[in-house]
């Protein structure tokens, strides 16, 4: 299995971001998806998350009315669009996959599936 994250960098405060999640290796429509976030030292956390049909979708108290977490299950792909980006956004996203019912919500150790982690700076 491999999740491929891309879409990170360097953005001001106020700006927009998206990130793309291609997954390979495993029956894409079997997993629920979801990104993850880890600020410097900070634990990592959870930001957002789909279940396998999109039919359930849940963020994070800091991400709600700003991020959007989609996927096209065609394209073997998850998204993350992030508006209105503030400094507190800075950390390294992951992208994560696991055979759950619902979304990904919740601690991070239980999770089978991570690709590598995307830097985002939010400049203030």
């Amino acid at each position: 299995v491999q999740l491929q994250a891309s879409g990170g960098g360097l953005v001001q405060a106020g700006g927009s971001l998206r990130f793309s999640c291609a997954a390979s290796g495993l029956t894409f429509t079997n997993y629920a998806m979801g990104w993850f976030r880890q600020a410097p030292g900070e634990e990592r956390k959870y930001v957002a998350g789909i279940s396998k049909f999109g039919a359930s979708i849940d963020y994070t108290d800091s991400a709600k009315g700003r991020f959007t977490i989609s996927r096209d299950n065609a394209k073997n792909t998850m998204y993350l669009q992030m508006n209105r980006l503030k400094s507190e956004d800075t950390a390294i996203y992951y992208c994560a996959a696991d055979s759950w019912l619902g979304t990904l919500a919740g601690p991070p150790g239980g999770v089978k599936y991570w690709g590598k982690g995307t830097l985002v700076t939010v400049s203030s």
